[in-house]
């Protein structure tokens, strides 16, 4: 059995669900642990089994549980510790002292292939890279199905999205400026970079239509004016997931470090999008293209500084 472990925000859990499709399309028996969003209501700076290399800096909930129709598999606690052992000090010793007989696999890089040969195993990570999923997001836009907004706004949006060449633009400003978050996601997706998005979009299609989409409505509201953009503020609270389904009812996508917004352009079912992401994620990577290009085909990459790659 193959166990992943679902955490993060909706991106990260999205990419932790497709993972578990594609495993469960390969013939795998596969299930998901969701205790993580149990866990972290005790965890501020401790730790908890699962949790080690987790860092939690915004309280989030299980969002998978909003879709219509996503089904899936639940590990259950002696499913999971028959992998990683268990919560107390047994598990913690077995861990210490008899590692060997510890399945466990943690995430170290953009991609592993290995992990289609696992057969027992329990999987931590966030998977972000298109290249595990790429090939059945037919399916996933099949599954991943948004439940009706009560809020008509978002039905009339995403009629007046279809009828011209609407591009989304994610703008995510919030909580990468905590001091946290800002040395390992900021200064990447610069004013630099979206300048060169927009230049690059309207080359192609010069009557575009901008949806911009941020945490921080004061900031795009100032930066953004004019007939070719609209600044979305709709949703809020629980409802924003629906910014998501928004930006995938438009044509194409300007995503910031976010994989809030990479969801947005993959549930996006144009054939011919154009799909723009920043060169890095984090300011630990180092891009390389012919490796971006493979691991995250039919990308576009616009580095920090604005260079179309």
């Amino acid at each position: 059995m193959i166990i992943i472990q679902v955490a993060g925000g909706l991106g990260n859990q999205l990419q932790q669900y497709a993972l578990y499709r594609k495993l469960v399309r390969l013939g795998k028996e596969v299930r998901l642990d969701i205790s993580w969003f149990d866990q972290v209501q005790m965890k501020e700076t401790g730790h908890t089994r699962g949790m080690e290399n987790v860092p939690v800096v915004t309280k989030r909930v299980l969002e998978l549980r909003y879709f219509d129709r996503l089904v899936f598999e639940v590990c259950t606690e002696e499913e999971k510790t028959a992998l990683i052992g268990s919560d107390g000090i047994t598990g913690k010793v077995r861990r210490k002292l008899f590692p060997f007989t510890v399945k466990w696999f943690h995430e170290t890089k953009m991609y592993h292939p290995e992990i289609f040969d696992f057969e027992d195993m329990y999987l931590s990570g966030y998977f972000a890279c298109e290249k595990y999923y790429s090939d059945i997001l037919y399916d996933l836009r099949e599954k991943i199905q948004f439940p009706q907004s009560r809020d008509p706004r978002n039905a009339e949006l995403a009629r007046e999205m279809s009828m011209q060449d609407s591009v989304s633009v994610h703008i995510r400003r919030g909580d990468y400026l905590k001091p946290e978050n800002a040395s390992i996601f900021g200064n990447i997706c610069t004013e630099k970079y979206y300048e060169t998005a927009i230049r690059t979009v309207v080359e192609k299609y010069p009557e575009a239509h901008f949806y911009i989409f941020s945490d921080d409505i004061p900031y795009v509201t100032e930066h953004y004016q004019g007939e070719k953009y609209t600044i979305v503020d709709i949703n809020h609270g629980k409802d924003s997931f629906y910014d998501m389904y928004l930006m995938s009812q438009c044509r194409h996508n300007i995503c910031a470090n976010s994989t809030f917004s990479f969801w947005g352009a993959r549930l996006n079912g144009h054939e011919d999008k154009m799909m723009i992401r920043p060169t890095i994620h984090k300011n630990s990577q180092v891009f390389v293209k012919a490796e971006m290009e493979q691991l995250w085909p039919a990308w576009t990459f616009i580095s920090p500084d604005g260079t179309l790659q």
